[in-house]
């Protein structure tokens, strides 16, 4: 029998956990899934703990150790992203052949997207840092240094792949103090990673605008690329596709300024302003005296008339 067999909901909770796990509209922040290899421990262990700790509360941990390599055989981290209902996760392993070695991925329609094997070269965990921390769920300022991030297309995905990992929930505004928060991505001549995480500190600058300085509270890592696995092409633009509902119809004739305001055009037909009927106002009358003048200037246009016809027979 199979394990992946589909179940009808009895119970009101079942069907609304059903619904929940159905594609939606606007998708919500996605969890991720911490698993141990069959050895874990060290800077690897460390370094998920502190991980756990930045994506928090959107988290789910297994702590028993499992058996599993996913380059070769995806299939058994796959079925634990779907029984808890993850759309990303990070394995933690560590060998003789790889040591200190953590792998980062996503999953899209119940298989993997992409997935990154990074090796730990350095690393310093929140706890070294004796400075004041950061509140819990605070959404972070992700910043990606140099120009390399763009030069392949692994680090293209790499680096969408950490967006991926440290979103949240999208917001329509924020203030100057709701940005605590700084996690700083490097790529080096020899292709290491390099991550960094700073805390924001705002202080007088005798303006309206704060001075900025940045405070390293940890974690602190140099990664070493390994092994990769990404998408094809096709696959890839398959995951990133939005529904007709989502996409933003442009409609004619509406034009925004430099200020953000919506200016339209009203396209009319010929006007006959000859026939329109107008409000008579007074201050637009003739006086008795004009009037004296147009009917003489009429009587004598008439006159002249008269005469050219009368010379013209």
């Amino acid at each position: 029998m199979s394990l992946l067999r589909i179940r009808k909901p009895k119970t009101r909770k079942g069907k609304k956990v059903l619904l929940a796990r159905e594609p939606q509209l606007i998708e919500p922040a996605r969890s991720m899934l911490f698993v141990d290899g069959r050895k874990c421990g060290g800077n690897v262990k460390q370094c998920m703990k502190d991980l756990n700790q930045l994506k928090k509360p959107l988290v789910k941990v297994l702590h028993r150790k499992n058996d599993i390599t996913p380059f070769d055989d995806p299939s058994s981290l796959e079925f634990l992203t779907m029984k808890n209902d993850t759309a990303l996760f990070t394995f933690g392993s560590t060998s003789k052949k790889r040591p200190d070695n953590i792998l980062i991925g996503r999953i899209f329609e119940n298989e993997v997207l992409d997935m990154f094997e990074l090796g730990i070269k350095r690393y310093q965990a929140i706890s070294e840092f004796k400075n004041e921390k950061i509140g819990a769920c605070v959404k972070p300022c992700l910043v990606f240094n140099g120009p390399k991030w763009a030069q392949t297309e692994e680090l293209r995905r790499l680096r969408n792949l950490f967006i991926d990992m440290f979103h949240r929930e999208k917001v329509d505004s924020i203030r100057l103090q709701g940005i605590e928060h700084v996690l700083s991505f490097t790529v080096t001549n020899d292709m290491s990673v390099l991550m960094r995480s700073y805390k924001i500190l705002l202080k007088k600058s005798g303006q309206k605008t704060p001075r900025i300085e940045l405070e390293e509270i940890g974690p602190s890592a140099d990664f070493s690329i390994r092994r990769t696995k990404i998408a094809s092409e096709d696959l890839y633009k398959l995951s990133r596709k939005q529904p007709k509902q989502l996409k933003v119809t442009k409609k004619k004739n509406l034009s925004t300024d430099a200020l953000g305001n919506t200016k339209g055009r009203v396209h009319m037909g010929k006007q006959q302003t000859g026939s329109i009927q107008t409000r008579r106002v007074k201050a637009l009358k003739k006086s008795p005296e004009e009037k004296r003048t147009d009917r003489q200037r009429k009587k004598v246009a008439l006159r002249a008339a008269a005469a050219e016809a009368l010379a013209a027979e």
